[in-house]
């Protein structure tokens, strides 16, 4: 036994199987790099794909390098100028060199003398942040595992602020039930955490969108008090920067004005797009986001770092300490408001990972500057696509893209059949052939073909190349129907 320990442990065993690794892993991104023709989703179904592992457990022999290549066969080629898929981002080479560091080290992070160095850098990261938004001196946060994890702790947050008592020590009252104003066209993860905290259906108060998709402010007083006169108690709006399904950026400075004016609290889901402050050029999108009072963005989608890492931001310091307000003596110190540095009172996680140490190695090899041409790169290669797609015949557009994200759909001039089920079958061809992964989404709805353009070095001639795939299969399937 103890000599399988060591042999686990073994540094030299590390070393190379490490440098091999790291030689697979450089191979793999050149290839990507040059574009070499791949499956960029490979196809697969699931119940095989288990029974292919179930069976590479049950094998006596095992082989460390074939294993990873393995699995990068298998899997999905973020890294491919072809993949535009979901909103991940293919993350800086060296950033996950970091997160090879912080997985070795593994400082979970839930009081200081658990992860003292990792501890100290989070606060330094989310300081930069802050200041990146144009928030006060006074913001603090935290960074959590993901947007889902982040939108609830800044909603949390809201609820223990706004309700008039602990509602975290009494739990709810009898009293008017808490709700949330939010776009129709918001991620769920908003309706999720309204649900989590005991809100029901009831507590998602949904606002109308306009014709660009994005939260109407003609509706907010009215939708404000229709809630009201139902019996709920609003205390809380959130604004998305951006929404998920077309990258739709809501008025923000707006909504700050109307949460101001109504004593609301308002929260920003920047998510995917809050990096828009980056970019001098796209910064206008997020007018306002200074004035929110609880943002969320994340590291792993517009800012070039591997998932997960969320970064949630209070405008008032003091409200990132009150969210998990509870006693667990042991760690805090005599149940009391808990000093910056300990951070299990202070999000979901206990034991969390050293979040923000590879985005603080990112800042200091390339600079503020890595963002800005991150989010110029890609939101102008979605205007680029938008305006492509409006001079192809048979193309139409959604709605005009905010930046990386764009739904569109191909009709043949002359079909007459039922439109969503031909987008539906452009997409399932698309990924039958493998050279691109792009997904669909229903927008007013109507079936469209969404695409988020993840990768800088996508180029023109792979969104050409797109289109005449499309174009070809939808008239094949049209032709053939």
């Amino acid at each position: 036994m103890k000599s399988l320990l060591q042999h686990a442990f073994n540094p030299e065993e590390f070393r190379r199987e490490g440098h091999k690794l790291v030689d697979l892993l450089t191979a793999y991104l050149t290839d990507c790099r040059e574009a070499i023709a791949m499956p960029v989703l490979p196809p697969s179904a699931p119940d095989e794909m288990e029974r292919y592992w179930e069976g590479e457990l049950k094998k006596q022999d095992f082989d460390l390098q074939q294993f990873y290549t393995k699995l990068i066969t298998q899997s999905n080629h973020i890294h491919h100028p072809r993949y535009m898929g979901h909103q991940v981002v293919p993350p800086a080479p060296l950033s996950a060199l970091t997160e090879l560091l912080e997985a070795l080290l593994n400082n979970g992070m839930a009081i200081y003398e658990m992860g003292p160095a990792a501890t100290a850098i989070e606060r330094v990261v989310l300081r930069w942040l802050a200041q990146r938004l144009n928030l006060p001196a006074s913001a603090e946060g935290v960074l959590t595992s993901g947007g889902s994890a982040g939108n609830l702790t800044g909603l949390l947050a809201a609820r223990q602020a706004m309700c008039g008592y602990d509602i975290w020590e009494e739990g709810s009252r009898d009293e008017a039930p808490l709700a949330l104003m939010v776009s129709e066209e918001a991620h769920y993860s908003v309706a999720r955490a309204a649900r989590i905290m005991g809100w029901g259906e009831k507590g998602i108060v949904k606002i109308p969108v306009n014709g660009n998709l994005r939260a109407d402010t003609r509706t907010f007083n009215q939708t404000l008090q229709k809630a009201r006169k139902e019996g709920l108690r609003v205390i809380a709006i959130v604004g998305n920067a951006c929404t998920t399904s077309t990258g739709t950026y809501d008025p923000l400075d707006e909504m700050a004005g109307f949460a101001k004016a109504e004593g609301l609290w308002f929260h920003v889901d920047g998510a995917h797009g809050g990096a828009a402050a980056f970019s001098e050029k796209y910064r206008h999108l997020v007018k306002g986001i200074e004035l929110a009072d609880s943002v969320v963005i994340d590291f792993h989608k517009m800012m070039l770092t591997p998932a997960l890492t969320t970064a949630v931001l209070f405008r008032n310091g003091s409200h990132s300490y009150e969210t998990f307000a509870q006693k667990a003596e042991y760690l805090l110190v005599n149940g009391k408001k808990q000093a910056w540095y300990d951070s299990a009172g202070r999000t979901l996680e206990c034991t969390k990972k050293m979040l923000g140490v590879k985005v603080f190695a990112m800042i200091k090899l390339y600079g503020d500057k890595i963002f800005a041409d991150y989010i110029n790169t890609t939101y102008d290669l979605g205007h680029t696509l938008a305006g492509m797609l409006k001079r192809e015949s048979g193309f139409e557009l959604a709605t005009e893209p905010d930046g990386n994200i764009v739904c569109f759909r191909y009709i043949p001039l002359e079909f007459r059949g039922d439109a969503d089920a031909l987008t539906a079958e452009i997409r399932k061809a698309i990924i039958a052939e493998a050279d691109y992964y792009i997904v669909q989404t229903r927008v007013n709805g109507k079936t469209y073909l969404r695409v988020t353009l993840m990768n800088p070095f996508t180029g023109i001639s792979d969104l050409t190349t797109l289109l005449g795939r499309i174009r070809n299969s939808g008239d094949a399937l049209a032709a053939k129907n």
